[in-house]
Formats: structure tokens, sequence, C-alpha cells
């Protein structure tokens, strides 16, 4: 047990670290900004507790805010998406979530892709509509969404890829 919290809590700092010092530095044509800290809700364990992960999501959101003064719409978007979390694993991996045997390391690449799409693109819309929070700008809203969206997943699945624990 104390191994797992240790893994989730260096988790948990360098991602704030990582998008901190160095991802938020990146803005590419004004629309692609890559936000990986969401992966620490993604990975959380599936047996924990729900209150847990909604909990943690907000500090980890009211952390991001506190740095980057952005006024409470990463803790709004990161909680968003902690609550709707188990919404984006049954439809991802159907009959393993409902009987809690999900393995992140262990399941095919297709069901790990759709579920971290769902997460990211719900994120990230909610992220920029509360940073617009004008529906007269939709496209705009859309806009970054998409193309913040399709960067963060690619960094996302890398990085999974390279940091993921080989199962033999």
């Amino acid at each position: 047990m104390n191994s797992i919290l240790s893994v989730h809590t260096v988790r948990f700092i360098v991602l704030i670290v990582l998008q901190v010092l160095i991802l938020n530095h990146i803005n590419f044509l004004g629309y692609i900004n890559p936000y990986l800290y969401i992966l620490f809700i993604a990975l959380f364990p599936i047996k924990n507790n729900r209150l847990a992960i909604i909990i943690l999501s907000f500090l980890l959101g009211l952390i991001l805010d506190i740095f980057l003064d952005s006024g409470g719409i990463h803790a709004g978007a990161s909680v968003f998406v902690a609550y709707a979390r188990p919404l984006f694993l049954k439809f991802a991996f159907g009959s393993m979530f409902e009987h809690q045997i999900i393995k992140f390391n262990t399941v095919e690449f297709g069901s790990k892709l759709t579920y971290f799409s769902l997460l990211t693109v719900t994120h990230h819309f909610i992220l920029f509509l509360l940073e617009v929070f004008s529906f007269s700008k939709i496209i705009l809203i859309l806009e970054k969404t998409l193309y913040s969206s399709i960067f963060t997943i690619l960094l996302g699945v890398l990085m999974t890829i390279i940091f993921s624990r080989k199962i033999k």
C-alpha cells in the first residue's frame, strides 16, 4: 500500500512540476498547449474511493490555478473529469470496468486510447469553455479544444508507453 501511495504521490508532484515549468510555456500558434497533468486523473487506480480522486483532482487543479493565476478553471475542469471518469471507463472498457479488473498495463491499446481521448477532450472543452466564458466564441473554444487535445493525447500516450512497467 505504501508503494502505491508513493507512486501516486510522485506522479502527482512530477506532473505538476512538469506542467508548471515546461508545458505551460508551450503555446504553439495560440491554440496548442498540452495539459499533461490529467494523466494523474486518468491513471488513478479504479478500486480506490471515488471521493478520493475527486478531492485529489481538485487539489491538482487548485495547485495549478495558483501557479498559473488562472482563477479556478483547472480545478473546475479537473473535478468535472474526475466526477465523470466512471462513465468514460465504462464506455471504453465495458464489462472489465463493471468487474473492477482493469489494469492499465494489460488492457488493449484501443481501449486505452479511447478512454484517454474521451477524458482529454472533455477536460479541454470544459477548461477552454471556462477560460473564454462566452458562447459567442464557440469556434475558438472548439479549435483550442481540438488542437490542444490532439497534442495532449499524443504526448500522454507517448509518456505512458515510455514509463509503463512491463508485465511478464
